[in-house]
């Protein structure tokens, strides 16, 4: 680790090597995309790189890392968002009236209605394993916050999957 906040690459590569699989896997939960998740865990690495001079505590890197790839999985949907703009002319073919088709939802398009905050906190939980206390620490929020949002999005999460027959 010391090497690493010193600037050698080699030593940064092994500690990034040991993260790669939790950091693909967070930007892939967000992005919903194999080559997404490639772009934002490249940004992780590259901002963690830069800036891994100020982490102040060694023991902390799997969060501080963590913290960086859910920030640059939020900051590529941001911008993507930016990106995708219907052009007026084309939205007829998008399907404006309504169909009855069946409605069936997976747990990510589910996931996908939540608050970013939310979002995070359900996929820290029960995506990563990570502890109430943990998360807290990695989103710099109270603990009590951190419980009371996460108990708010499984409220909202089983009121859509019953809304859709999707949970009993």
């Amino acid at each position: 680790m010391k090497k690493a906040q010193k600037g050698n690459e080699k030593a940064f590569l092994k500690l990034l090597e040991i993260y790669k699989a939790d950091i693909y896997k967070i930007a892939y939960v967000y992005v919903k995309n194999e080559d997404d998740a490639l772009d934002v865990a490249q940004e992780v690495a590259y901002r963690a790189f830069k800036n891994i001079q100020s982490l102040n505590n060694p023991q902390f890197f799997k969060t501080w890392i963590i913290k960086i790839a859910i920030t640059c999985s939020i900051n590529f949907l941001k911008k993507r968002k930016r990106l995708l703009q219907l052009v007026p002319q084309h939205e007829e073919y998008i399907g404006l009236e309504e169909e009855d088709i069946p409605l069936s939802l997976s747990l990510q398009e589910l996931l996908d209605e939540l608050e970013e905050e939310e979002k995070s906190l359900v996929i820290l939980k029960f995506y990563e394993g990570y502890t109430f206390r943990e998360i807290a620490d990695l989103l710099n929020i109270p603990l009590g916050t951190a419980k009371s949002v996460l108990y708010r999005a499984l409220g909202k999460l089983r009121k859509q999957a019953k809304e859709v027959d999707f949970y009993d």
